[in-house]
């Protein structure tokens, strides 16, 4: 039997292999876990994370994004762990039984959790489901894609 206790009060990420009682380890985001892959930076500025999957369209190639501010750079970070996360979501979807690379994806969701709560927590909600503050933010301005200098108001 998959659980012992009848009661059910487990959450979901334990069933997915995931222990957030563990603190998070630190997370390099150029090391190349799987030798199929490309680091999650790599990866979300070409649009694909697969090191043979990946030809430029007629020798073109990408022009890097360069965050000025910290919250940019932090969501930055953001956007790239979650394309990484989504991406290899694709490949499991057709390749269940790749536990290599099911192991790389669930350190991508570990560290994507990880960034949206420090995200969170230094300049407010980013979904719905953030509520670590003690009040409701989530209409709060300035929004993530909003320009400093101009209207606040979305």
């Amino acid at each position: 039997m998959l659980f012992e206790n009848n009661n059910y009060d487990f959450d979901v990420l334990s069933l997915a292999g995931f222990n957030l009682n563990e603190p998070p380890k630190p997370y390099d985001y150029m090391n190349k876990s799987n030798e199929k892959l490309v680091n999650s930076k790599e990866g979300f500025l070409r649009g694909n994370m697969f090191k043979d999957l990946y030809s430029p369209y007629k020798n073109m190639t990408y022009k890097p994004l360069k965050p000025t501010t910290e919250n940019e750079v932090l969501l930055y970070k953001i956007m790239e762990v979650e394309f990484a996360v989504n991406d290899l979501n694709l490949y499991l979807d057709l390749h269940p039984e790749d536990m290599s690379m099911y192991e790389t994806f669930k350190m991508y969701v570990k560290e994507c959790i990880r960034l949206k709560d420090e995200y969170a927590k230094k300049y407010g909600p980013l979904t719905l489901d953030q509520t670590n503050a003690n009040t409701y933010e989530w209409m709060k301005n300035p929004w993530p894609w909003d320009k400093t200098g101009g209207s606040m108001y979305v």
